[in-house]
């Protein structure tokens, strides 16, 4: 059963962290909105839809932003009791400022494991609905690739022909044993083209030892061969780094098709390191916020609060963004890439709970 003041204490601090949120969302959807003005108004599309993909994509921006959202919560919360001298209260009953920072511990690990079972799962098939709508309107075939068990597929239309591609092999810049079907609109076999390897550095695809079989059953075979496409090895690759839009289910099973096709599972293992780290992520962000609100706390002004606390989360994002880029190169292994960054924080929450608990 809980203590009255801790029921009061959980509500509040739910309170303050829906509030919050809720203030995120709705400056992310505003700001989103005039970026998805721009692509309706490139592609002819409605204001509506502009409104719509805004809400379609804000769930994911807001998953990135849970951190900074428990340190301004926290923040608040501890404002909100000190003006009511509720902090002395409860300093007064035997409740310790250290007691504060368990209970808050405890509520944060409570709501990041919500978020990362049910949260993020959420988020994740919106922005995947996000990504699809944005294709009905895209004439470049941008998002047609995907990578299933047996290879890489991929779909573009050129011209009044339909290509489907599979390839089983895909490193960066080239193909290995790669099919190409060539239909009409209705899908009426042309040409079938296969190939040993393929170099995609460019959009003219150089492919060696290669076999056309025309729709007559005749068939040529070519040393070389150039095939035009509307992709590249670049192209390719960006396709498959917007990785939230799979939950983690489909992160793991992408991650094992990867690692079959020869293509590196760097980034999809570095995502799911940091999905997993979320929990951890949101108790040291809500123990830093307490920790230095604790020490500003004669500052009256909310501005200023709002400034630091800004301030701090963009210390912390760097810290994480340069920590990524180290992964990515390969300069610091997957792991450390990911959990470097919080170590630090909580070494840092370490001490300053200490000094916390010794006042």
């Amino acid at each position: 059963m809980l203590k009255k003041y801790q029921s009061y204490i959980y509500s509040k601090f739910l309170k303050k962290f829906i509030v919050i949120s809720f203030i995120f969302f709705c400056l992310v959807i505003l700001v989103n909105f005039f970026e998805e003005v721009k692509f309706s108004e490139k592609h002819n599309a409605e204001l509506h839809y502009a409104i719509y993909l805004s809400l379609l994509n804000a769930p994911s921006l807001i998953f990135e932003m849970f951190p900074f959202i428990f340190l301004i919560t926290v923040k608040f919360l501890y404002l909100d009791l000190n003006d009511k001298n509720e902090i002395k209260i409860l300093n007064s009953n035997g409740i310790s400022n250290f007691n504060l920072v368990y209970m808050f511990i405890v509520l944060s690990i409570l709501l990041g494991l919500f978020l990362l079972l049910f949260y993020y799962s959420f988020s994740s098939n919106l922005k995947s609905k996000y990504l699809d709508m944005k294709n009905r309107f895209s004439n470049t075939n941008e998002y047609l690739a995907i990578v299933k068990d047996d290879g890489l597929w991929i779909k573009e239309e050129i011209e009044n022909s339909i290509y489907i591609i599979h390839a089983k092999k895909f490193d960066n810049y080239e193909l290995k044993e790669i099919t190409i079907s060539e239909m009409d609109n209705y899908y009426d076999n042309k040409n079938t083209i296969t190939a040993k390897k393929a170099d995609i550095l460019s959009k003219n695809w150089s492919l060696e030892n290669v076999s056309l079989v025309d729709k007559n059953g005749n068939k040529n075979s070519f040393k070389s061969y150039v095939y035009n496409s509307s992709f590249n090895g670049e192209i390719i690759s960006n396709l498959f780094s917007n990785l939230n839009s799979l939950n983690i289910y489909e992160l793991h099973n992408l991650s094992n098709n990867y690692v079959k096709i020869g293509y590196s599972n760097t980034d999809v293992k570095i995502h799911l390191n940091r999905i997993y780290s979320m929990p951890i992520f949101y108790v040291l962000m809500t123990i830093l916020g307490f920790i230095v609100i604790n020490k500003i706390k004669h500052f009256k002004s909310r501005f200023f609060v709002i400034l630091f606390g800004i301030f701090i989360s963009v210390l912390v994002y760097y810290l994480n963004y340069f920590s990524g880029i180290l992964g990515n190169n390969g300069t610091l292994p997957i792991y450390l890439s990911v959990w470097a960054p919080l170590l630090i924080l909580f070494l840092l929450c370490n001490i300053g709970l200490l000094k916390v608990n010794e006042n």
